[in-house]
Order: structure tokens, then sequence, then C-alpha cells
């Protein structure tokens, strides 16, 4: 049966958020936290990319578009326009913890950092503080959880001693993060633009996957895709460098952003979604 349109965006939605996902929570960021950024963007989207004649879309027809309240539409307007970042009523227990843990006085030295703590007893203790901003998961679960991702370690006295002010249940490289953030921008907005039909050129945008390659022959593709990868974006650079204005020029006329990536495939699509 022909899948309709917006089944087709629902499954590609789900591929699409499973590698996303994997990277917010390894950094530690819920799903609440998640949706509340999501509020903001459709807001954000629906009030600069619908409008007429270039006018900011008025405040009924985002609602009809992104199906929050006007109320709430308001309300991210001005967050937006004060650059403000979304507000989050929940995150986890153990980011709850820590940062009860820096910001508690109880559990603060007089230079504000976070005291070393027994692990029992009467407060500040680990168990007390616990007590206080554990949550729901149960205590001997959380602290496992805080010593394997190295948000907390003991010390040679056998205290608790906080390493961070939220939990990371992963190392994760800042640099990296945000190249992901670019990165997916730049390829979502060729697909985006191709998809469109409004009547801008075409970018190209294209990929060769097989989904039936003899596993002993996986390094010698990463060998075969890295060296011609590398020259072609050499060969890009190249051309980026002699097309380049320079501080005079760039006074004259505004610089257009321009570029070209390419990417490894590996690996099976998530079930459920289109091949």
């Amino acid at each position: 049966m022909e899948l309709d349109i917006k089944t087709t965006l629902r499954n590609a939605c789900q591929a699409l958020l499973r590698p996303i996902a994997l990277v917010l929570m390894r950094s530690g960021m819920t799903w609440k936290e998640f949706s509340d950024l999501s509020k903001t963007v459709f807001v954000s989207v629906a009030s600069d990319e619908f409008g007429i004649r270039g006018r900011q879309t008025n405040v009924s027809r985002v609602s009809i578009l992104t199906g929050i309240s006007r109320k709430e539409i308001k309300r991210q307007r001005e967050l937006i326009g004060a650059g403000a970042p979304p507000a989050s009523s929940k995150t986890t227990d153990a980011t709850r913890l820590l940062s009860g843990w820096h910001q508690d006085p109880l559990y603060t030295n007089s230079q504000g950092d976070p005291l070393p703590l027994a692990k029992q007893g009467a407060a500040p203790s680990f168990q007390s503080l616990f007590d206080v901003y554990g949550g729901d998961t149960p205590e001997q679960t959380l602290i496992r959880e805080l010593l394997a991702a190295n948000s907390v370690e003991s010390d040679n006295e056998g205290r608790y001693v906080a390493t961070r002010r939220y939990h990371m249940p992963a190392d994760m490289d800042v640099g990296n993060i945000r190249f992901l953030g670019t990165n997916l921008h730049d390829h979502a907005q060729t697909l985006s633009n191709n998809l469109s039909g409004e009547g801008a050129p075409k970018r190209l945008e294209g990929f060769a996957v097989d989904d039936r390659i003899d596993p002993e022959s996986v390094d010698k593709f990463h060998e075969f895709i890295d060296q011609k990868g590398e020259q072609f974006l050499e060969d890009v650079d190249e051309w980026l460098n002699r097309h380049r204005l320079d501080e005079t020029d760039s006074k004259k006329t505004s610089p257009v952003r321009l570029g070209f990536g390419v990417y490894a495939i590996q690996g099976d699509l998530p079930k459920g979604t289109l091949s």
C-alpha cells in the first residue's frame, strides 16, 4: 500500500532523530529539554518563513501552522527576541542532584565549590543530598551511573567528589557537537531546498550505497573513500580560495557562504523507516 505524505514524513523523522537522540542522551539532554527547544524552533521558523511580502507571520497563522497556542507563541517570541534559551522544567535526576550539589549552600564551601561528601550520615552527606535532589531513581542506581560517567569520583578518604555540574553519560567534544549542528543543518537545508518545489535552483545532493557488501571489504572501502574524498575536498577548497573576497571587496558587497560536504555511510537503517 502506498504511504501518504505524513506517514512517510513520520518515518523519515524517526530515522533522522535516532542519531540525534543518541548524541543528546550522551550529552545529558532530556526529551523534555529537546521538546522545549523544538517548540521554540517551530515558532521561529513559522514566524520567519511563512510571512507575506517579507513581513513576520502573524500569531494566528503561526498557531495554525505549529499547533501551539497563541499565548505560548507570544511567550516564545519574547524569549526569541531576548535571546533567551527555552527553560525546561524537567532535567535528569543525575543533573538535578549535581546542580543541587553546586548551588545549595549546605553542600558548598565559602568559595561556592561543591564539598566532598561522606557517603552516609547527617547533612552534608551524599545520602542527605540524594534525599533532597535524587528524584525517583534509586540511590545506588544513581551513584553507579554518576561514577561510571566520571561525573562523581571517590577521593582517598572514601568521600564522593563532584567533577561536573551537569551529568554527561559519555565524554563529548564541544567542537564535534558544534559540527553536528552545522553539518546536519547544511545537509538538511539542501534537502529541504530540493524538496520544496518552489522554484529555487536545485543543489547537488546524492549518495551511493549498497546493502549487500562483503564485510571483509569494509576497511578497503573506508581507505578508498578517505583517499578520494580528501582529494575532492582539497580541490573544492582550492576553488573556494580562488573566489574568496578580500577585505576591500567585502566592504563593497556581502559575501556568500558556499561549500560542499561528503560523509561515509555504514550500518542498517532503523527498523520501520523507509529504505
